[in-house]
């Protein structure tokens, strides 16, 4: 074969074998997204090492803002998982629990009515809670909720105009935040339903996953930032047989985007700053 001819297929080869590459890595991700187990996802979350600072848009005005963190929990300590090349095999603690914190302020109806919480879960290192703690502050009145799994009670601590007042109610009781509403005398504006969505255990088993009782569902994806798409995880979950619930997470395990019913989003602020 002259040498000019070998070049040509070698070239012709070469040019081939890197498209073919490159559509498999980047061409069909892109636009089908293969499917990842939705726990994968969740280890990224829970050991995020920056935290995820969010803009609360309802169709699309801003209403509010809020911070997501996850720490690594190690000897009793929780602190953000630092990973380096440089330490030695062996050194790297394991994981001993997670925790997520959740905060930030909303405007509900009127601009001065506002409401702010303030929620932490632990969990273990199979994903299943241990405790949580809630805090709701909307002038006049604020509630704080707490449990931890091996007691099957939450305590509930009510401060308003008449005084304080505290509770126990069973978590068997908590499968229907609207009506756990009503019994604490909390106003119907209250977003409880949505706190249980973005981390309050659901009472339906006593070792509740981060599954919070949606059917997840995890796929490679893409986002664009600046117009440039960079690789994003996503999940998504079916809420109440009509909605659904998105979660769109960086590489790292940084939130990026949540979508959920009634056009109610999310959204990270080097997305909205953009």
């Amino acid at each position: 074969m002259p040498p000019r001819l070998t070049l040509l297929v070698v070239t012709l080869f070469w040019v081939t074998m890197n498209v073919l590459l490159w559509r498999s890595e980047f061409g069909a991700s892109k636009h089908v997204g293969s499917p990842l187990p939705s726990a994968v996802v969740w280890q990224k979350i829970l050991t995020a090492p920056d935290n995820s600072s969010l803009e609360i848009l309802h169709h699309g005005v801003k209403i509010g803002y809020c911070r997501w963190s996850a720490a690594v929990g190690q000897n009793g300590a929780a602190s953000k998982l630092i990973l380096s090349d440089a330490a030695p095999d062996g050194l790297m603690e394991r994981p001993i629990s997670y925790r997520i914190d959740f905060e930030g302020t909303v405007m509900l109806d009127q601009p001065t009515n506002r409401l702010r919480f303030d929620l932490s879960v632990q969990f273990d290192t199979n994903h299943v809670w241990q405790e949580f703690r809630v805090r709701l502050n909307m002038r006049p009145a604020a509630v704080e909720l707490y449990a931890r799994a091996a007691e099957e009670v939450i305590h509930v601590h009510l401060d308003g105009e008449e005084g304080r007042i505290e509770r126990t109610i069973k978590t068997a009781d908590l499968l229907n935040p609207q009506a756990l509403a009503r019994e604490l005398d909390l106003p119907a504006a209250l977003p409880l339903g949505t706190l249980w969505t973005f981390g309050l255990p659901r009472a339906n088993n006593s070792k509740t996953q981060m599954s919070l009782g949606l059917a997840w569902e995890a796929r490679n994806d893409w986002v664009t930032i600046a117009h440039t798409s960079v690789r994003a995880y996503r999940l998504q979950a079916p809420l109440l047989d009509r909605y659904r619930v998105v979660v769109m997470v960086s590489r790292v395990g940084e939130i990026l985007r949540v979508e959920l019913p009634d056009d109610l989003a999310f959204v990270n602020e080097q997305l909205t700053s953009l």
